[in-house]
């Protein structure tokens, strides 16, 4: 497990501002949603974790440890990312691409040693995906793919999980099935989970916090209940909402009704 803060965080691409001074802590073990419209500054936000992007102003910290003072390689030991896209341009197998996950284990020229492939095994194995190793990558359906790059990730043995879009492009099944296996993940191994969500039911369901975006800045955060109101919604996606109770489960759920029927 692993705690963040971030510390008067903003960002610019460029001259064009994306997040203002944000300030945030999340706690060890904790799963959280990133929400808000396209261009909200969700994306970036994971970008900033990752290490990927660093910020203009304000600094981040992992357990303590400012981002800026750890190379790729620490923190690529502690923070695995599922990114929206993974494009494998060469013929690599299922298990070729989760072996990736150890690459940041691996000394300089160096090959992989029985413990690489034993997280690999055991990362596929928990996904469910073992007897799809030997398939080549590109030849999967979607939803195995994004079954792949989660093992991959999860190879790296993280402290913190980092999902972009994770159930974009996939069907309401896989969409079920990724998050299932990702809220498993976070109960019984403890990792922290921080997604980017654009689906505002299914984040309410799967996840213990959300986090709404609104222009770079954080509009408001808390629990499912709290965020996710006809209010909240309308300021923020320009959007007239009806929220309700899920039947089944103590989460909010909107409905939507077309302005043209």
């Amino acid at each position: 497990m692993i705690k963040l803060s971030l510390s008067h965080v903003s960002f610019s691409y460029i001259d064009v501002p994306v997040l203002h001074d944000i300030d945030l802590a999340i706690e060890r073990g904790e799963m959280v949603a990133l929400l808000g419209p396209n261009g909200s500054g969700k994306t970036t936000l994971i970008k900033l974790f990752s290490g990927v992007l660093r910020p203009t102003e304000g600094e981040i910290h992992l357990d303590g440890s400012s981002l800026r003072g750890l190379k790729r390689r620490e923190v690529a030991q502690r923070v695995a990312v599922v990114p929206q896209q993974f494009h494998m341009p060469f013929a690599f197998t299922l298990r070729e691409v989760v072996l990736l996950g150890r690459t940041p284990f691996l000394k300089a020229f160096s090959n992989e040693e029985e413990g690489d492939y034993k997280a690999v095994q055991n990362s596929m194995e928990l996904i469910g995906i073992r007897e799809l190793g030997q398939r080549f990558f590109n030849e999967l359906s979607g939803g195995e793919r994004q079954k792949g790059i989660l093992a991959m990730a999860l190879a790296q043995e993280p402290k913190l999980l980092l999902l972009d879009e994770p159930t974009a492009h996939l069907d309401i099944n896989h969409q079920v099935e990724i998050l299932d296996l990702v809220k498993g993940l976070n109960r019984e191994q403890g990792i922290t989970v921080i997604g980017a969500m654009h689906d505002l039911n299914l984040a309410a369901l799967y996840f213990d916090r959300l986090i709404l975006l609104k222009e770079g800045r954080i509009f408001a955060d808390g629990p499912p209940s709290d965020v996710l109101t006809e209010g909240t919604i309308k300021e923020v996606f320009s959007a007239s909402v009806q929220v309700m109770q899920h039947p089944s489960m103590k989460a909010p759920h909107i409905v939507i009704t077309p302005k043209r029927t």
